[in-house]
């Protein structure tokens, strides 16, 4: 098995010992990514805006991959209060098309940087 590593300053850089995203064979696997601003390391404010932003990083770690959003399989959800969930998914039903991705949200404890959402993808490369 290889193992290709994907790398953008379009998205924030790894806070920790992972990879922005790895590809092996078609499969894309996207690191979790957060409402940071990758120009200021910032957090987002507010649930919509982290969403937003969240869901900007994944779009460019994707694209470093010559990956889109129709590319992605799998997603997951990672919500600091699932009471979140209604807002969240409607920012999440505009980014995607149909056939929709399979997904999953879950309520964590926490997240990094106490962010409120936390949005990861697996895709698959044609």
């Amino acid at each position: 098995m290889t193992k290709q590593v994907i790398e953008t300053t379009n998205a924030p850089g790894a806070i920790g010992p992972y990879s922005q995203a790895v590809v092996t064979g078609n499969f894309v696997y996207c690191s979790g990514q957060l409402g940071l601003n990758p120009e200021t390391g910032e957090m987002a404010e507010g649930l919509e805006a982290q969403t937003t932003q969240a869901f900007s990083n994944v779009k460019a770690v994707l694209e470093a991959a010559d990956c889109t959003m129709n590319d992605v399989v799998k997603a997951t959800v990672f919500l600091k209060n699932m009471d979140d969930f209604v807002a969240v998914n409607e920012i999440y039903g505009k980014q995607f098309e149909q056939p929709f991705p399979a997904r999953s949200a879950v309520e964590v404890a926490r997240l990094p940087k106490d962010g409120l959402v936390e949005i990861e993808v697996i895709a698959v490369k044609k």
